[in-house]
């Protein structure tokens, strides 16, 4: 048996024919309050500022119920994600998962790209729709508003950790007040959203539904980043008790944001005109008759936050797989001794972000990225499923066994019927 990062309690070694870790050190700077506001950063800057168009656009007037709907799916997986932190506190998050449930190279390499390809493609999401929102401020090319905040955000993910979290954790705050600015100006309009919320749910018809579910599949990538905390588990104070708290607040206070928000805007604007809207929280704030500019302006922050979080979850991930010799150049796995930041790692994939950003549409990217994570969600919950039949920790979340297994299914329903909508020509297939 070996200790884990934080001396807290055993862990089971690799097994058999998996390569043991490790050499490259990082190091453990955050506490909760840090942690917490990076988690929040990554969920909404992954989320609500960039798709709620695309969302309305499917869910209609059903919209803030499509948020509901995707809370669901993710806080199931963001309760197991609170104990399997606790228990494998670790960089390669789910890749560590795996690896102690089931043992089998493969699927941990399976899974190491699998979330390699959702941090780059959301980050390519993400700052897809921060362009959209800089060119109501700045008349540059689209190409070249891309390549210099792309490369200017890889420069703070090399400059170390505590810097990228703090900055993280001002644009958070930042981007919230801006939130709450929407839900205040839209307050006047909102009187009457729960008698129309209530109609919409009584004359509902399978267009409706078909609408609601596409929007929840969409809306789901809005919480896409907790996950992202898992994998700064070695450079997390305590991490055993720190993680798990920090993951389950940031994704109660996402979802009350989120709820709210939407209300707001269905409330302001029709759903069509939401999906229509170059900068759609912008349009409700100027539909409302106040200046959309401070905004605007927010909203930049609030979104390249979301971007760095997923450079910064890549770049871990791929650290995780060079250092282990799992399916990775070793090249990727090491760290810089005066920055303590995989450099190799963090260049690599702030490059195919770029590349992403350049050539694929906000909806193909969002639907992707949901996709390829909700399959990684499977796979966690069957690690903990797995991990649970073998035994419980006392120092860890005892988190109900029928949690993982309620993740796991809602998970693989909501890819199923995602794969349904766009084998019949819905959005995103």
């Amino acid at each position: 048996m070996t200790r884990d990062p934080d001396g807290r309690h055993d862990t089971p070694p690799p097994p058999q024919g998996l390569p043991a870790p490790r050499q490259a050190v990082l190091r453990r700077e955050l506490g909760p309050v840090l942690l917490t506001l990076y988690g929040l950063g990554t969920i909404l800057g992954a989320g609500i500022y960039v798709v709620i168009g695309e969302v309305a656009g499917a869910a209609g007037l059903l919209t803030p119920f499509a948020f509901v709907l995707a809370a669901l799916v993710a806080s199931l997986t963001a309760l197991s994600f609170s104990e399997l932190t606790a228990r494998i506190p670790e960089a390669g998050g789910p890749i560590d998962y795996a690896r102690q449930a089931f043992g089998r190279r493969g699927l941990c390499i399976a899974i190491g790209w699998g979330l390699v390809a959702t941090g780059t493609v959301s980050g390519a999401t993400i700052l897809t729709g921060f362009e959209r929102y800089a060119s109501l401020f700045i008349d540059l090319p689209r190409a070249w508003t891309l390549i210099i905040v792309t490369l200017a955000l890889g420069g703070i993910a090399i400059a170390g950790m505590r810097e990228s979290a703090w900055f993280m954790a001002a644009t958070t705050l930042l981007g919230m007040a801006g939130l709450g600015y929407v839900v205040w100006v839209a307050a006047p309009a909102m009187g009457d959203a729960p008698v129309r919320l209530a109609e919409s749910l009584s004359g509902l018809e399978f267009g409706m539904v078909t609408g609601l579910f596409l929007g929840a599949f969409l809306a789901f990538y809005s919480f896409i980043g907790f996950e992202d905390m898992a994998n700064l588990a070695e450079e997390v104070r305590d991490a055993p008790r720190t993680m798990p708290r920090a993951i389950v607040s940031a994704v109660v206070i996402s979802l009350v944001v989120y709820a709210l928000v939407a209300i707001a805007a269905t409330s302001v604007l029709a759903p069509d005109d939401l999906a229509g809207a170059h900068a759609p929280l912008v349009a409700v704030v100027e539909a409302m008759g106040h200046p959309g500019v401070p905004l605007g302006l927010i909203s930049l922050f609030i979104i390249v936050n979301g971007a760095l979080g997923q450079i910064i979850m890549a770049t871990r991930l791929l650290m995780d797989m060079g250092r282990d010799r799992a399916g990775a150049p070793s090249a990727l796995g090491r760290v810089h001794p005066r920055t303590h930041t995989p450099i190799v790692a963090t260049l690599a994939v702030t490059i195919t972000i770029l590349l992403l950003a350049l050539f694929l549409p906000l909806a193909t990217l969002a639907n992707l990225t949901s996709a390829i994570m909700l399959a990684v969600f499977v796979m966690v919950n069957a690690s903990l499923i797995v991990l649970k039949r073998r035994g419980q920790p006392e120092d860890v979340p005892n988190v109900a066994r029928w949690i993982p297994w309620a993740g796991m299914l809602l998970s693989t329903g909501a890819l199923i019927t995602q794969g349904m909508l766009a084998a019949t020509g819905g959005p995103g297939g």
